[in-house]
């Protein structure tokens, strides 16, 4: 049994990033970027009005001046006549040589004719590459391109974008006892799959994709086969349950036929110590506990960095410090990880911590961690936590 950040520098080091792939704009959402996104265009591409308004030369203020014509988003850069001026929209390429924007709350106009005040104020005007120059570098390798970050692509006039593929995930809930949800209560001694929707739903966050989810039954022989399949299909292989020593815990079984080479095996951990990682058949096999609250603790702490570091995004869980709202007892020999949520701007441990349950679970937006032999910690401590 290995310790958790022992655990943590073995997924890391597992959690290499696939191959590159093109992806338009519209499919970009969620993904890595595996190469820089680099300005194809000036932004503005030239000097452009930041208000509605009217542009003019300064020297030709105060004064009435003829109204020359309309710039409007789009058109083509004119010429401005000394003692003229022209009525601009946000957006409208300002004309060679006006020097200010003069806003449409501050003129008069009469007909074609707009009467100006002396100058004052700001001059209203976006310089051409004021934002962004042609070959600017605007996001980094590495950057996870969320809605912010394709605004800056989009306005780099780029139509697709480099980024790493993302990772197949086959998803396996095992144990005859397991019923789809809706209809688990009308079959004696059954209890409804709740791990598969949560742990795909974790996955699809962490920038995975889904090409495989099933319930299975204790059957080795179709465990089997089902792991031959997945291997096929998939990057990762993640199974629920099955991870300890009984007579129906076929986790790893299932795999030993495909070359199954266990990473770790156990970790000292509470809740999750059966977790597990492996290789087979040239992919990668996580094996999580079969109680929910412990399976979903673990995968957050383990599955989504592996994955995450597959799709080519940093895997730093960001752990940081927050004050308890309520003391936690002293810590035994495995680190253990707290379900919690907010109260104020403290910390409140949730009060059920069992591995099987499911509406702390559901309640809970934090993990607390707690070293081992980590003494009492009062009200008002500040511990170490990260979103769960």
């Amino acid at each position: 049994m290995i310790s958790f950040d022992e655990a943590l520098a073995l997924v890391a080091e597992a959690a290499k990033p696939l191959d590159i792939e093109s992806v338009t704009l519209a499919e970009a959402y969620g993904r890595t970027l595996a190469v820089p996104v680099v300005a194809a265009v000036d932004a503005p591409p030239r000097d452009v009005s930041a208000m509605d308004g009217y542009a003019v030369r300064e020297a030709d203020l105060p004064g009435r001046l003829p109204v020359a014509g309309a710039a409007f988003p789009g058109d083509l850069t004119v010429a401005l006549a000394p003692g003229t001026c022209l009525r601009i929209f946000t957006g409208g390429p300002v004309p060679e040589g006006a020097d200010r924007i003069v806003i449409q709350e501050d003129v008069t106009r009469d007909g074609d004719v707009a009467s100006f005040g002396a100058p004052g104020g700001g001059r209203h005007i976006r310089t051409c590459g004021a934002d962004f120059r042609k070959g600017a570098v605007l996001l980094d390798a590495g950057r996870r391109l969320d809605p912010r970050a394709l605004v800056a692509a989009a306005g780099a006039d780029l139509g697709e974008l480099e980024v790493w593929r993302k990772p197949r995930l086959a998803i396996f809930g095992t144990g005859d006892e397991l019923a789809e949800p809706g209809v688990a209560r009308e079959r004696p001694g059954a209890i409804p799959e709740s791990l598969l929707p949560g742990v795909a739903a974790l996955a699809e966050e962490s920038g995975g994709m889904i090409v495989m989810s099933r319930r299975l039954r204790d059957n080795l022989p179709e465990l089997e086969q089902m792991a031959g399949w997945a291997l096929e299909a998939a990057d990762l292989v993640v199974v629920t349950g099955g991870a300890s020593v009984g007579e129906k815990d076929f986790a790893k079984a299932m795999f030993e036929p495909h070359g199954l080479e266990l990473v770790f095996s156990k970790v000292a951990i509470k809740p999750g110590k059966p977790v597990w990682l492996g290789r087979a058949g040239g992919r990668l096999v996580m094996g999580l506990p079969g109680n929910p609250s412990s399976a979903m603790v673990t995968a957050r702490l383990l599955l989504v960095p592996l994955i995450e570091g597959l799709a080519g995004s940093a895997t730093s869980l960001g752990w940081r410090r927050a004050p308890l709202a309520a003391p936690l007892e002293a810590c035994g020999d495995r680190e253990t990880f707290v379900r919690a949520s907010w109260e104020g701007e403290a910390v409140l441990p949730a009060g059920y911590q069992d591995s099987g349950a499911q509406k702390t679970l559901a309640d809970a937006d934090l993990l607390i961690r707690r070293r081992i032999g980590a003494p009492v910690a009062e009200a008002g401590e500040t511990v170490e936590i990260i979103n769960f």
